[in-house]
């Protein structure tokens, strides 16, 4: 029986295929084969650059029969350079084109960043940058508050394009203040989340609120060696303690680590374009990891975030930007 996780009057799958990073020429048949493959959960964001092929690859599977639409639970996110009010509707109207699809389920603040404007003709997806294409690409700022955009967030409810809505890469500190001033409240929260990440605080300070949490990059390193953003060697896939519950339970050890996100109660968005890797990261209900041994992956935890902007933002965007302490 697949997981899920309750969010209001309604149920999202507890595993979904993360699609940052999927290649274009790759993205519909990879979404079409994890829909064939059971998967029911699509975790899209407009920054990726690939929702038009995800749409292909859902309207695929719909027209063959695979799965209904109200099967499919699909998110996508608010990127930053449309926080503005009056492009909040525009910013989602464009993702539901591309995706070819009547409603999200799902309407996520990507990041708490406000930057400029980027109309969708000048260049699409908008990117980090306010033209990535001048002799000195930078990040550039706008001034919106994050209760305007929480506001035209909310309008979008009432308008019927998204079921819910929620934020990501939220603080403790963002989500208390967000809680003061919402009309709808947030039904999700996403952000990283691995045993070398494991935001103990954060995770109770969102149950406290009745707010759902799904996990990115829950096998922590992998996503981002290839950005040089990790290494190889910080992979907690191969850490002894990693090793010894798969040798136990004759999972994989990134079956465990995703195994350790389910039992933590939160939603995991793993990415994989391979098959294999596809029915690897859906495969996790057959086993369970003890008390003691979602302990000691917990005690793994070194605070170690691989998605921040204060690391990143300074080198590839030419403006430091921290939104974390």
């Amino acid at each position: 029986m697949t997981q899920v996780i309750p969010i209001g009057n309604r149920h999202m799958p507890a595993v979904g295929l993360g699609l940052w990073k999927i290649s274009k020429q790759d993205t519909a048949d990879t979404v079409y084969d994890a829909i064939a493959l059971g998967y029911r959960h699509l975790d899209s964001a407009a920054d990726y650059g690939n929702e038009i092929e995800v749409g292909q690859g859902i309207s695929r599977a719909l027209a063959e029969g695979i799965c209904s639409r109200e099967e499919l639970w699909v998110t996508s996110k608010l990127w930053n350079t449309s926080h503005r009010r009056e492009h909040v509707e525009q910013a989602c109207r464009k993702t539901l084109s591309d995706l070819a699809l009547d409603y999200l389920d799902l309407y996520l603040i990507h990041f708490p960043i406000a930057l400029k404007y980027v109309p969708a003709e000048k260049h699409y997806p908008p990117e980090w940058t306010f033209d990535p294409h001048s002799e000195n690409p930078i990040m550039e700022l706008e001034k919106v508050p994050l209760s305007e955009t929480w506001a035209a967030m909310e309008s979008l409810v009432d308008l019927a394009l998204v079921r819910d809505i929620g934020v990501c890469n939220y603080s403790s500190a963002l989500i208390h203040d967000l809680m003061s001033y919402c009309k709808i409240k947030p039904s999700m929260l996403q952000v990283e989340l691995h045993p070398f990440l494991t935001q103990e605080n954060l995770l109770r300070t969102a149950k406290d609120y009745g707010i759902a949490v799904t996990g990115f990059s829950p096998l922590g390193a992998l996503s981002y060696v290839d950005l040089n953003m990790a290494t190889g060697e910080e992979s907690v896939l191969v850490h002894s303690v990693v090793k010894v519950v798969s040798e136990r339970t004759g999972a994989t050890p990134a079956q465990v680590v995703l195994r350790w996100g389910l039992q933590r109660g939160c939603a995991i968005i793993p990415k994989s374009s391979k098959r294999e890797r596809l029915i690897e990261n859906i495969e996790l209900s057959n086993f369970v990891l003890t008390e003691s041994e979602m302990d000691s992956i917990s005690a793994l935890n070194k605070n170690r975030r691989f998605n921040d902007p204060a690391l990143f933002c300074e080198g590839a965007f030419n403006r430091f930007h921290s939104i974390y302490d």
